[in-house]
This record gives structure tokens, C-alpha cells and sequence, in this order.
């Protein structure tokens, strides 16, 4: 929740404004949600202006971008997770990340948030307190 105030809403924001409100675009949402609701999924999905989605990967990209540099920079933490007094490691070693691991467990964020936030509701289920992303990178979220 930290990271969102801190670093998604800002870009969000940012890149809302680059589209010229193209990204985002309130009307285009409702009527992609109402399809969604009728059980027409196929319909919400071609709904979507190709703009739209550029601008959604502009700010993915952007996001992937920022979070790994916190990670590489304060060593497996985003702001949150540093006021937090938390950080990232790999599973095996307790090391830092790798980059290779950054970009997947950031790819394993978009997983994780897709059916529901399963990915992270896990966690309370897991006894190694892991989420979906932190399987699919081989990752820890250790106390520092």
C-alpha cells in the first residue's frame, strides 16, 4: 500500500497526463466493465482503445522500471518495504537479487494481482509466508 501512494499513484498520474487523458479513459472503463459483467469477456477486451493500451504499457514498463531500481539500489527494497524494515532476497542464498529475478518477480506481480490478488492472499496460507511472485522468482521477503 506504501509503494502504491509512493510510486504508482505519482507515474500514474504522470503518464495520465503524457496520454492526454487517452489513458484511462473513465467512459471507455464503464462500458469494458459492463461488458465484463455480462459475461461478455471477449467484448471487454476488444473494448479497449489500442491507446489504451499503450499508455497501460507505458506505465507498466515505467513501474517495472522504478521498482527494480529500488530494489537494486536498496538492496531487495522499495520505499515500503524499507519503512517497513524489509527487503527481497534471493531463496537460496539470502543474497541480493539478480536481475533476472527483479524483472520475473515483477512479471509474478501482474500474476499475482490478476485472479483476485490471490498471488498475495496465499501468504497467509503458506507457512513460508511466500507469495505467488515470490515462487515464480525464487525470492524472500526477509525481515532486515
Amino acid at each position: 500500500m506504501i509503494d502504491t501512494l509512493v510510486l504508482a499513484l505519482p507515474l500514474g498520474i504522470i503518464v495520465y497526463a503524457l496520454s492526454g487523458g487517452e489513458w484511462l479513459d473513465f467512459s471507455q472503463v464503464e462500458r469494458s466493465i459492463a461488458f465484463a459483467q455480462n459475461g461478455e469477456t471477449m467484448h471487454a477486451l476488444q473494448s479497449s482503445k489500442a491507446t489504451q493500451m499503450k499508455w497501460e504499457m507505458v506505465f507498466e514498463l515505467l513501474m517495472a522500471g522504478v521498482i527494480i531500481f529500488f530494489w537494486k539500489r536498496w538492496a531487495g527494497a522499495t520505499p515500503g518495504k524499507r519503512m517497513l524494515g524489509i527487503h527481497v532476497v534471493d531463496m537460496k542464498t539470502r543474497q541480493a537479487i539478480n536481475n533476472k529475478q527483479a524483472i520475473i518477480r515483477y512479471i509474478g506481480y501482474i500474476a499475482s494481482t490478476l485472479i483476485l490478488l490471490m498471488g498475495f492472499i496465499m501468504v497467509a496460507f503458506r507457512k513460508d509466508k511466500r507469495a505467488l511472485h515470490d515462487l515464480m522468482a525464487e525470492t524472500v521477503v526477509i525481515y532486515k
